[in-house]
């Protein structure tokens, strides 16, 4: 038992070690604030993923509307958050973003008072099921709390995507009105 206890004290102290070590190489003039827009965009930037140019977050990951929240209305609350991750950003933030990329890009406001981003008037989303450099999500219909939603990439021009008219929708595992 002895052997065992000290294993896992070195261990706890060298993980411990080299997280210290790794804080101190931090910092830099930014101190760890996110710039509003960077090379491209640190809230987004565009990418072409499956062949269709589109927006992506700061982690690579396809962002979303659905034709449904027109206007700005944020219809995608409560459990389809889960599945549709609202993409944060102040309209500071959207209006730096807009000008490097040359986009229609701005920020409204959700339930509750937090900014969100959007494209061409629409609140932007990624989806939690897919990982950066995936298209999975465009195409896809989904029903949450009585609300229809049918999710677009926000394509930014050139390529072709796969919500495309003759292309059929997948149905969401998730729909009956969450």
């Amino acid at each position: 038992m002895t052997i065992s206890f000290r294993h896992s004290v070195a261990v706890a102290l060298a993980i411990g070690a080299a997280a210290l070590a790794l804080a101190a190489c931090g910092g830099g003039e930014n101190d760890g604030e996110a710039t509003a827009a960077g090379s491209g965009g640190a809230i987004a930037s565009k990418q072409t993923v499956d062949g269709t140019d589109v927006l992506v977050d700061s982690d690579g990951r396809t962002l979303y509307s659905a034709e449904v929240e027109k206007g700005g209305r944020i219809l995608c609350t409560g459990a389809c958050t889960s599945f549709w991750d609202p993409v944060g950003a102040s309209a500071t933030e959207a209006e730096a973003a807009a000008a490097d990329l040359d986009l229609d890009l701005g920020a409204v406001k959700r339930p509750g008072g937090a900014d969100q981003l959007t494209f061409k008037g629409l609140p932007l989303y990624t989806f939690t099921e897919e990982g950066p450099g995936r298209l999975e999500g465009d195409g896809f219909v989904d029903e949450f709390a009585g609300t229809r939603f049918e999710w677009e990439a926000a394509a930014t021009g050139g390529g072709s995507g796969s919500g495309d008219s003759d292309t059929p929708s997948s149905s969401s595992p998730y729909s009956g009105g969450y």
